[in-house]
């Protein structure tokens, strides 16, 4: 498959906050959002092909316990439910970080996961014409899928992670998970939201702004501690 970049860090979104983890950021993307903050993964993927072993070899390398399966869009990657299976098989605690717009399940079998991280993408998200001539209506058309997400938060624990930029986002939210549905044991403090941005200014900035929608809704408030740390630079 092809790798994007294998790195050792902490987990700076999320559920598991501030977790030393390794990541494994896939290349290639079935979304092209306007605000991507890797768009080596995405926009314009580059990377190496590695097989399941030299990727495997690389992670033993760090000694870690928690694993990050990241792109990009990891579920579009070719061999991605054989690289979990072997993690699993290793002992990782495997947590796939998706916009939930591909199914877990491929012929009745999942894949191997702790923590579904689901980012559904709002229509802020939707790039330009201009910017994206085809995939525009690509992305609109593939952006949100009510019916996969539910599929993921019934397949095992998740956390639900949106990226929000203004108040008009917060019907959208609602709506969706409307669509969605109840599924037991998912509550709304597993709802995330993030303020979008990839520099420190920006993501204070609006801070505030999302922490007074959770405190009114009920979700979780979900900083970016990775770009406070590090700023937005590869491999961190």
């Amino acid at each position: 498959m092809r790798i994007s970049e294998i790195f050792h860090s902490i987990q700076g979104e999320g559920l598991l906050l501030g977790v030393p983890s390794v990541f494994i950021r896939t290349s290639g993307c079935n979304l092209r959002c306007r605000w991507c903050d890797t768009p080596y993964a995405s926009w314009n993927p580059e990377g190496e092909e590695m097989g399941i072993d030299a990727i495997m070899e690389r992670v033993r390398g760090y000694d870690c316990r928690h694993v990050v399966l990241t792109g990009g869009e990891p579920m579009v990657a070719s061999g991605i439910r054989e690289l979990a299976a072997a993690l699993r098989a290793s002992g990782m605690h495997i947590t796939i970080e998706t916009a939930a717009t591909i199914s877990p399940h491929v012929d009745g079998m999942g894949i191997a996961c702790d923590l579904a991280s689901l980012s559904p993408k709002l229509a802020d998200s939707t790039p330009d014409t201009e910017t994206a001539g085809a995939w525009r209506e690509r992305h609109e058309s593939t952006r949100l899928q009510p019916g996969i997400i539910r599929q993921w938060i019934e397949a095992g624990p998740c956390q639900l992670k949106f990226v929000v930029s203004r108040v008009e986002d917060l019907p959208e939210i609602e709506e969706l998970l409307n669509e969605v549905g109840t599924v037991p044991g998912f509550t709304r403090d597993k709802v995330l939201l993030m303020p979008e941005g990839t520099d420190v200014e920006t993501l204070r900035e609006r801070g505030p702004l999302i922490a007074e929608m959770c405190l009114e809704h009920g979700f979780r408030y979900a900083p970016r501690v990775h770009i406070d740390l590090f700023g937005n630079t590869r491999g961190t």
